[in-house]
C-alpha cells in the first residue's frame, strides 16, 4: 500500500484561478463529446480520461469570485448571493480516514459589499442538519462570534472572540483555522489570513504550534485536506446542463477516479491533476447531464495500486434539473 502523505506547499496567484478557468471551458467540450447521446435514458457506463494542462502545482489556489449562481448556472438562492463555508468532514473508501478534513458547502448570504464577513458568520452558524447527516462537521466552537473581518494588501485579518481560542486537541484546533483560512481565500482579494482575538493580535494557537504571527494560506493546512479535494460543486448543490468540477489532489501518479450519477444516468471518468505523488496538483472537469430533475452525487476515489480497491472516497450529494 503506497503511501500519500508526503506533501510540498507552495501558492496560487490568481492567475492560477483564471488559468484554470479557462482550462474548464476547454475541457467542457471534450467531455461533453464522450458522453454524447446521454439523454434521459439509461445509458452504459462510460470511461473517459481527463488530463489538466497546463502543469501547475499547489494547494493554495483561491476559487474564483463567487456569484448568485453555481457554476452550471443554475439559480440556487434566489435574491440572495452564494459563497462557499469550508467545514469537516471525514474520508470513507476501504481505509477510511477519519480527519478532520475540510469540506465546501455553500450558503446564500444578502446581497452586500462585505461578502467575507457574511461568509464568516455563516461558516459560524456550523452545518446545516442535511450536512450533519452525511458526516460534516465543525471544530469552531459554540458561541465564537465575529467582531470584523478586514481586507488589505491580499491580507484578510479577522477578529474573532475569545471562544475561539478553546482549549481542544491539536487536530480540532488545527482543524478549525483551517475552516477559517479555506472560508477567507476564496475571494479573489485573500492570498493569506491573520487571526485576532478580540482585537488582538495572537502570534501562536494553543497546543498546535502554529506561527500566526504570518499570513495562513490554504498551503499551510494540508494536514487537513483531503488527498482528492473538490472545491466545487459542494453538497447539495443544483446543477443543470455541464456540471463542472474543480479542487486539488495529491494522489499516486496524479490519477483518480470520478463518477457522475443522475437518476438513470451516469458517467465513470479517470482524472489526472496537474501533479501527485506527494506534491499537490490542481484539476478542472466537466460532465454533460441529462434534462430533468432527478437526484444525482458526484463520487471521487483513488484506487489502491495494490488490490484496486477504493481508497479516499468522497461522495457529494446533488440536485440535478
Amino acid at each position: 500500500m503506497r503511501t500519500l502523505r508526503a506533501r510540498t506547499r507552495s501558492r496560487t496567484s490568481s492567475a492560477v484561478g483564471r488559468a484554470l478557468l479557462v482550462a474548464g471551458a476547454l475541457l467542457v467540450a471534450m467531455v461533453a463529446l464522450a458522453a454524447c447521446g446521454g439523454g434521459a435514458t439509461p445509458q452504459p457506463t462510460a470511461t473517459v480520461t481527463v488530463t489538466v494542462t497546463p502543469s501547475v502545482t499547489s494547494s493554495s489556489a483561491a476559487s474564483p469570485a463567487v456569484s448568485a449562481s453555481n457554476s452550471a448556472g443554475v439559480s440556487i438562492f434566489p435574491k440572495l448571493t452564494a459563497v462557499s463555508i469550508y467545514l469537516l468532514r471525514p474520508i470513507g473508501g476501504a481505509q477510511p480516514l477519519h480527519g478532520p478534513f475540510v469540506a465546501a458547502a455553500q450558503r446564500g448570504v444578502s446581497p452586500t459589499k462585505a461578502l467575507a464577513a457574511a461568509a464568516m458568520r455563516a461558516l459560524l452558524a456550523g452545518p446545516t442538519k442535511p450536512e450533519q447527516a452525511i458526516g460534516m462537521t465543525t471544530a469552531i466552537p459554540a458561541g465564537t462570534t465575529l467582531h470584523g473581518v478586514t481586507i488589505a494588501g491580499g491580507v484578510a485579518t479577522v477578529d474573532l472572540s475569545s471562544a475561539f481560542a478553546a482549549a481542544g486537541t491539536k487536530s480540532a484546533m488545527t482543524a478549525r483555522l483551517a475552516e477559517v483560512v479555506y472560508t477567507l481565500t476564496q475571494f479573489p482579494s485573500v492570498e493569506g489570513v491573520l487571526f485576532r482575538l478580540d482585537d488582538t493580535q495572537i502570534a501562536s494557537f494553543g497546543a498546535t504550534g502554529v506561527d500566526l504571527t504570518k499570513p495562513q494560506t490554504r498551503a499551510d493546512y494540508e494536514s487537513v485536506t483531503p488527498p482528492i479535494f473538490v472545491d466545487a460543486p459542494a453538497s447539495f448543490a443544483t446543477v443543470s446542463g455541464t456540471l463542472r468540477v474543480s479542487g486539488t489532489a495529491d494522489v499516486f501518479e496524479a490519477t483518480f477516479r470520478a463518477r457522475v450519477v443522475a437518476g438513470s444516468f451516469h458517467r465513470t471518468l479517470t482524472v489526472t491533476a496537474t501533479s501527485g505523488s506527494g506534491t499537490r496538483g490542481t484539476f478542472v472537469f466537466s460532465v454533460a447531464l441529462p434534462a430533468g430533475s432527478a437526484s444525482g452525487k458526484l463520487t471521487v476515489w483513488d484506487a489502491s495500486a495494490e488490490n484496486g480497491a477504493a481508497l479516499h472516497t468522497v461522495t457529494i450529494p446533488l440536485a440535478v434539473k
